[in-house]
């Protein structure tokens, strides 16, 4: 199935992360990791969905202590992401990122299954993977 770039195709998702500072947090995505977005809800903020090439991520501040638990913790050891992007070029936004000091978490690789890819770690610890299909 070919996509047209000006459709929106006919599934979409978007990861929901429980932040503990969504002001912090959508400005760490939009200086640091080049998402955009145009409001945040709630007085104070609590809401936010910040966006990059077609992908979204909701951002959710809660009160409550200890209620982030990003994929990564019960096992910091294991291979686990919170978010994957399928993009265009793995070494190209790794060079952005590195050039923002975003904290990279495994260095690119190509993996078995055909796909080039790093992972970093945003502000809250959520951990996110990017990669480019090498296959062709």
């Amino acid at each position: 199935m070919v996509e047209s770039k000006t459709t929106r195709p006919a599934w979409s998702v978007a990861p929901y992360f429980v932040v503990e500072d969504v002001v912090a947090t959508a400005n760490f995505y939009r200086d640091k990791l080049g998402f955009s977005y145009e409001r945040l809800w709630g007085e104070p903020p609590c809401f936010c969905m910040v966006r990059r090439g077609g992908t979204t991520i909701m951002l959710k501040q809660v009160s409550s202590p200890g209620f982030m638990r990003p994929n990564r913790t019960p096992d910091p050891e294991d291979f686990t992401w919170d978010a994957y992007f399928w993009i265009d070029d793995a070494d190209a936004l790794l060079a952005e990122y590195q050039a923002k000091g975003v904290k990279i978490v495994r260095p690119i690789c190509d993996q078995e299954y055909l796909m080039r890819e790093f992972d970093i770690e945003d502000c809250n610890g959520f951990r996110l993977c990017f990669g480019h299909d090498i296959s062709r």
